[in-house]
Protein backbone atom coordinates (compact mmCIF):
# COMPACT_ATOMS: atom_id res chain seq x y z
CA UNK A 1 0.00 0.00 0.00
CA UNK A 2 2.92 2.54 1.22
CA UNK A 3 4.71 0.97 -2.68
CA UNK A 4 1.21 2.07 -4.28
CA UNK A 5 0.70 5.73 -2.36
CA UNK A 6 4.79 6.49 -3.40
CA UNK A 7 3.60 5.80 -6.63
CA UNK A 8 0.98 8.03 -7.08
CA UNK A 9 2.76 10.70 -5.48
CA UNK A 10 5.88 10.71 -7.68
CA UNK A 11 3.10 10.85 -10.13
CA UNK A 12 1.29 13.31 -8.90
CA UNK A 13 4.66 15.76 -8.61
CA UNK A 14 6.01 14.56 -12.19
CA UNK A 15 2.28 15.09 -13.99
CA UNK A 16 2.04 18.52 -11.52
CA UNK A 17 5.97 19.16 -13.05
CA UNK A 18 4.35 18.89 -16.60
CA UNK A 19 1.77 21.25 -16.48
CA UNK A 20 3.89 23.51 -14.72
CA UNK A 21 6.51 23.85 -17.31
CA UNK A 22 3.56 23.11 -20.40
CA UNK A 23 1.67 26.48 -18.55
CA UNK A 24 5.18 28.80 -18.10
CA UNK A 25 6.11 27.72 -21.87
CA UNK A 26 2.50 28.88 -22.87
CA UNK A 27 2.92 32.17 -20.90
CA UNK A 28 6.46 32.93 -22.90
CA UNK A 29 4.73 32.13 -25.94
CA UNK A 30 1.65 34.26 -25.40
CA UNK A 31 4.26 37.17 -24.81
CA UNK A 32 6.28 36.74 -27.63
CA UNK A 33 3.10 36.97 -29.54
CA UNK A 34 2.60 40.59 -27.91
CA UNK A 35 6.01 41.44 -28.32
CA UNK A 36 6.08 40.61 -32.16
CA UNK A 37 2.68 42.75 -32.27
CA UNK A 38 4.14 45.32 -30.41
CA UNK A 39 7.01 45.97 -33.22
CA UNK A 40 4.52 45.84 -35.93
CA UNK A 41 2.55 48.38 -34.22
CA UNK A 42 5.81 50.42 -33.50
CA UNK A 43 6.85 50.50 -37.39
CA UNK A 44 3.36 51.25 -38.30
CA UNK A 45 3.16 54.38 -36.36
CA UNK A 46 6.59 55.67 -37.63
CA UNK A 47 5.10 55.68 -40.67
CA UNK A 48 1.88 57.35 -39.90
CA UNK A 49 4.26 60.08 -38.61
CA UNK A 50 6.00 60.67 -41.37
CA UNK A 51 2.95 61.19 -43.93
CA UNK A 52 2.22 65.09 -42.36
CA UNK A 53 5.63 65.67 -43.10
CA UNK A 54 5.31 64.17 -47.07
CA UNK A 55 2.28 65.61 -47.64
CA UNK A 56 3.45 69.07 -46.71
CA UNK A 57 6.08 68.75 -48.67
CA UNK A 58 4.57 67.68 -51.80
CA UNK A 59 1.09 69.70 -51.56
CA UNK A 60 3.08 73.36 -52.15
CA UNK A 61 4.04 72.22 -55.86
CA UNK A 62 2.18 73.89 -58.41
CA UNK A 63 -0.70 71.67 -59.74
CA UNK A 64 -0.10 68.82 -57.91
CA UNK A 65 -3.15 65.86 -57.47
CA UNK A 66 -5.04 67.13 -55.01
CA UNK A 67 -6.91 63.41 -55.04
CA UNK A 68 -3.82 61.55 -53.77
CA UNK A 69 -3.21 64.02 -51.29
CA UNK A 70 -6.21 63.38 -50.38
CA UNK A 71 -5.83 59.52 -50.45
CA UNK A 72 -3.37 59.37 -48.02
CA UNK A 73 -4.58 61.59 -45.78
CA UNK A 74 -7.87 59.70 -45.66
CA UNK A 75 -6.43 56.31 -45.12
CA UNK A 76 -4.41 57.73 -42.81
CA UNK A 77 -7.24 58.82 -40.65
CA UNK A 78 -8.84 55.44 -41.09
CA UNK A 79 -6.04 53.61 -40.00
CA UNK A 80 -5.47 55.88 -36.67
CA UNK A 81 -9.49 55.31 -36.39
CA UNK A 82 -9.42 51.33 -36.14
CA UNK A 83 -6.14 51.23 -34.12
CA UNK A 84 -7.47 53.24 -31.30
CA UNK A 85 -9.93 50.33 -31.08
CA UNK A 86 -7.24 47.57 -30.66
CA UNK A 87 -6.17 46.49 -27.06
CA UNK A 88 -2.60 46.76 -26.39
CA UNK A 89 -1.51 43.37 -26.87
CA UNK A 90 -3.06 42.89 -30.66
CA UNK A 91 -6.79 42.20 -32.10
CA UNK A 92 -8.97 39.96 -30.31
CA UNK A 93 -10.41 37.81 -33.41
CA UNK A 94 -9.37 37.93 -36.81
CA UNK A 95 -12.19 39.71 -38.35
CA UNK A 96 -10.48 42.85 -36.12
CA UNK A 97 -7.34 41.88 -37.40
CA UNK A 98 -8.33 41.35 -40.96
CA UNK A 99 -9.71 45.27 -40.87
CA UNK A 100 -6.40 46.44 -39.85
CA UNK A 101 -4.39 44.79 -42.09
CA UNK A 102 -6.85 45.78 -45.50
CA UNK A 103 -6.74 49.86 -44.06
CA UNK A 104 -2.30 49.20 -43.46
CA UNK A 105 -2.63 47.85 -46.71
CA UNK A 106 -4.67 50.48 -48.55
CA UNK A 107 -2.66 53.36 -46.86
CA UNK A 108 0.55 51.62 -48.06
CA UNK A 109 -0.85 51.74 -51.67
CA UNK A 110 -1.83 55.17 -51.20
CA UNK A 111 1.25 56.10 -50.11
CA UNK A 112 2.99 54.47 -53.24
CA UNK A 113 0.71 56.69 -55.29
CA UNK A 114 1.79 59.73 -53.55
CA UNK A 115 5.35 59.15 -53.78
CA UNK A 116 5.08 57.55 -57.84
CA UNK A 117 3.11 60.92 -58.62
CA UNK A 118 5.99 62.93 -56.71
CA UNK A 119 8.75 61.61 -59.11
CA UNK A 120 6.77 63.05 -61.94
CA UNK A 121 7.58 66.89 -60.28
CA UNK A 122 11.53 67.60 -60.50
CA UNK A 123 10.96 70.32 -58.26
CA UNK A 124 9.44 67.96 -55.58
CA UNK A 125 11.83 65.17 -56.50
CA UNK A 126 15.13 67.39 -56.02
CA UNK A 127 14.34 68.59 -52.48
CA UNK A 128 16.45 67.50 -49.57
CA UNK A 129 13.10 67.08 -47.74
CA UNK A 130 11.50 64.50 -50.00
CA UNK A 131 14.55 62.70 -50.44
CA UNK A 132 14.62 62.72 -46.87
CA UNK A 133 11.16 61.29 -46.41
CA UNK A 134 11.60 59.06 -49.25
CA UNK A 135 14.90 57.31 -47.09
CA UNK A 136 12.82 57.33 -44.06
CA UNK A 137 9.95 55.78 -45.69
CA UNK A 138 11.66 52.77 -47.88
CA UNK A 139 13.53 52.10 -44.57
CA UNK A 140 10.02 51.81 -42.41
CA UNK A 141 8.17 49.95 -45.45
CA UNK A 142 11.60 47.36 -44.94
CA UNK A 143 11.07 47.03 -41.28
CA UNK A 144 7.41 46.48 -41.30
CA UNK A 145 8.02 43.73 -43.64
CA UNK A 146 10.70 42.04 -41.49
CA UNK A 147 8.37 42.51 -38.24
CA UNK A 148 5.16 41.01 -40.30
CA UNK A 149 7.17 38.11 -41.23
CA UNK A 150 8.35 37.80 -37.73
CA UNK A 151 4.97 38.02 -36.40
CA UNK A 152 3.39 35.56 -38.49
CA UNK A 153 5.85 32.74 -37.63
CA UNK A 154 5.61 34.05 -33.85
CA UNK A 155 1.91 33.54 -33.83
CA UNK A 156 2.11 30.29 -36.12
CA UNK A 157 3.93 28.91 -33.16
CA UNK A 158 1.96 30.25 -30.55
CA UNK A 159 -0.78 28.29 -32.35
CA UNK A 160 0.66 24.76 -32.97
CA UNK A 161 1.35 24.82 -29.06
CA UNK A 162 -2.00 25.78 -27.82
CA UNK A 163 -3.32 23.00 -29.87
CA UNK A 164 -1.14 20.63 -29.97
CA UNK A 165 -1.56 17.17 -26.90
CA UNK A 166 -0.64 17.57 -24.13
CA UNK A 167 -0.28 21.47 -23.91
CA UNK A 168 -3.91 21.99 -25.18
CA UNK A 169 -5.13 20.09 -22.18
CA UNK A 170 -3.80 22.68 -19.87
CA UNK A 171 -4.58 26.22 -22.57
CA UNK A 172 -7.73 24.79 -22.55
CA UNK A 173 -7.90 24.98 -18.46
CA UNK A 174 -5.92 28.34 -18.60
CA UNK A 175 -7.71 30.25 -20.54
CA UNK A 176 -4.82 30.36 -23.76
CA UNK A 177 -6.69 30.52 -26.83
CA UNK A 178 -5.25 30.67 -30.68
CA UNK A 179 -4.45 33.76 -31.70
CA UNK A 180 -5.52 35.80 -35.22
CA UNK A 181 -3.12 35.13 -37.75
CA UNK A 182 -2.03 37.74 -41.21
CA UNK A 183 -3.72 36.81 -44.07
CA UNK A 184 -3.27 38.46 -47.23
CA UNK A 185 -4.85 38.33 -50.72
CA UNK A 186 -1.64 37.35 -52.43
CA UNK A 187 -0.70 34.35 -49.90
CA UNK A 188 0.24 34.45 -45.97
CA UNK A 189 3.49 35.60 -46.58
CA UNK A 190 2.74 38.14 -49.04
CA UNK A 191 3.80 41.80 -48.29
CA UNK A 192 2.58 44.75 -50.10
CA UNK A 193 5.50 46.93 -51.67
CA UNK A 194 5.73 50.26 -52.15
CA UNK A 195 8.18 51.88 -54.84
CA UNK A 196 9.75 54.40 -54.06
CA UNK A 197 11.26 54.73 -57.84
CA UNK A 198 14.87 54.47 -56.37
CA UNK A 199 16.07 51.80 -58.63
CA UNK A 200 15.21 54.31 -61.68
Amino acid sequence: MGKFLGLLLVAAIVIGGLAVTTYNGLVGSDESVSSAWSKIESEYKRRSDLIPQLVETVKGAADYEESVLTEVTEARAKVNQIQVQLPEDGPVDQAMLDQYMKAQSELGAGLGRLIATAEAYPDIKATEAFLDLQNQLEGTENRIAVARTDYIETVKTYNTRVRKFPANLVAGMMGFETKAQMQFEEGIDAVPTIDFGTND
